[in-house]
């Protein structure tokens, strides 16, 4: 018998007593799934470990950094995805416990089409994605005053870099930036170049909040054609 779907969670990763900004981190998942989420989903914990990674840049920058738990696993149903709901959920209670800070959303896979479909949320100011899950003909409105940092794997299997890196020029006439970076080696499951990985969400997310940080990577043109 399966199990009953719960709540979404959200689990504090590093929070200072006065933060300047909000970190949200999304997780992946599957395009069909109603299986609930747990800690011991591959999916979870590695965004987990991103978000630890980012608890030093988090405590020199007063920072809050929070983990969203999806109820389900999958997508499921595209004009109503469940992750999108849990997200502006996390949205709402990020509000009631912190105030009208800026957040930055951080996903990876299905969590970068999370966040890039929930980035019109009056509290976003922008999107870290990380070899993101983003479709042909994806909506891309909710970027509209955002900024987007985009990298992504040319050699992924999973999701498409040719795909990532076409929403993000799609996003470039609204967004107030919008940069593509090819990852070449990397695949989908961030498991090699690790340390490239959690730097460019350091750098992106203090990019995104006006602070002292290096540029993304090339922005423009990859190493190597997308796959």
């Amino acid at each position: 018998m399966s199990e009953e779907p719960r709540e979404p969670r959200l689990d504090a990763i590093h929070v200072p007593d006065r933060p300047r900004a909000v970190v949200l981190v999304l997780h992946g998942g599957q395009q069909r799934s109603t299986q609930p989420v747990r800690n011991r989903n591959a999916s979870w914990w590695r965004m987990l470990l991103v978000a630890k990674a980012l608890r030093p840049t988090a405590r020199r920058e007063h920072l809050a950094v929070h983990l969203l738990q999806h109820r389900v696993r999958g997508w499921n149903d595209d004009h109503d995805p469940s992750p999108v709901r849990d997200a502006r959920w996390a949205l709402d209670r990020l509000r009631e416990q912190h105030g009208a800070l800026p957040v930055v959303l951080v996903g990876h896979s299905m969590g970068g089409r999370t966040a890039c479909r929930t980035a019109d949320d009056r509290s976003v100011v922008g999107v870290v994605g990380l070899a993101p899950w983003l479709p042909a003909g994806e909506p891309h409105r909710a970027l509209a005053g955002r900024a987007l940092h985009v990298l992504h794997g040319p050699q992924d299997r999973w999701t498409s870099a040719a795909l990532s890196r076409t929403f993000v020029e799609r996003c470039r006439p609204i967004a107030t930036e919008a940069t593509w970076t090819a990852l070449p080696g990397a695949g989908h499951y961030m498991l090699r170049q690790v340390s490239t990985w959690n730097g460019f969400v350091e750098d992106s997310t203090l990019r995104i909040l006006g602070a002292d940080a290096r540029d993304p990577r090339d922005t423009d043109e990859p190493t190597r054609g997308p796959a």
